[in-house]
């Protein structure tokens, strides 16, 4: 029994520090579960601990939200970045929506099997490494919350539909598009989170769906010491990720993703 609480609190880590850093939280979770000797979570579990994340970009983000759907802004200038900004979230979030519904609809089999194999998480790893490297070698941005256009918002969300394929991340994918782009890092990191709230809550929600016959497998208990671990721990890294992409870039994390895709190919 105390094994079970420790599988799903080591679960809960994994995913709440994974979801945001970007390394990927779909290939950690399989990867390192399969390196303890512990099962594959699979979708339906995934789905059910990510409800963590979730909260935790909530509770993170409660004033830039407040802000976003306040009726009553006290200065005009808000009201039309808050509005704007909402619209780009928005935008941002279609792409990911078509891409993601179509694979849950036509490709499963093909997801499950071929894309969250460990041969294509290593190679995506790999390929990421070098996105972000490129992501790190453009020069400093000036494309910000405040002055960015629908276009910008759009190639983000583009960009973020792709985090549907393990391996890839949705925040690294994000964040380096934008910096490619020509955003500002402190600000492609604070609208790739703020993107992440609708397509982050919508993946969890859809598959809870999809998974939801096979909850009554699941125990109660060990799942909300889970769903616990992963929001103190997604708290944590958003706000390391926020600070530290601001001050340091994205060096430490290619350098992790070079190191953890060998290491699967090894492992083969």
């Amino acid at each position: 029994m105390f094994l079970e609480y420790l599988k799903f609190i080591l679960y809960g880590i994994i995913q709440g520090f994974t979801e945001f850093i970007p390394v990927s939280s779909t290939a950690h979770l399989k990867v390192i579960s399969q390196l303890l000797g512990f099962d594959d979570p699979g979708s339906s579990l995934s789905a059910i601990i990510q409800f963590g994340s979730v909260f935790a970009l909530f509770w993170y983000f409660r004033k830039d939200i407040f802000k976003l759907g306040s009726q009553s802004p006290t200065m005009i200038l808000d009201y039309f970045l808050n509005a704007r900004l909402l619209r780009s979230i928005f935008i941002g979030t279609i792409p990911i929506i078509f891409l993601g519904g179509s694979i849950k609809l036509f490709s499963q089999n093909f997801f499950d099997y071929v894309l969250r194999s460990n041969l294509s998480i290593a190679l995506v790893s790999l390929f990421m490494a070098m996105f972000m490297y490129f992501a790190e070698r453009s020069k400093k941005g000036s494309i910000s919350l405040y002055n960015h256009k629908y276009s910008d918002s759009f190639l983000v969300g583009f960009s973020q539909a792709f985090a549907v394929i393990p391996g890839f991340s949705r925040s690294g994918i994000t964040i380096s598009t934008a910096l490619i782009s020509g955003w500002d890092r402190a600000d492609a990191a604070r609208f790739s989170f703020l993107l992440g709230i609708p397509a982050i809550s919508l993946a969890a929600f859809v598959e809870f769906i999809f998974s939801f016959n096979k909850l009554s497998t699941i125990s109660i208990l060990p799942l909300f010491f889970g769903f616990v671990s992963t929001f103190l721990s997604s708290l944590l890294a958003i706000d390391f990720l926020l600070k530290y992409i601001s001050a340091h870039g994205l060096k430490l994390f290619i350098i992790y993703r070079v190191l953890f895709g060998i290491l699967i190919l090894l492992n083969i």
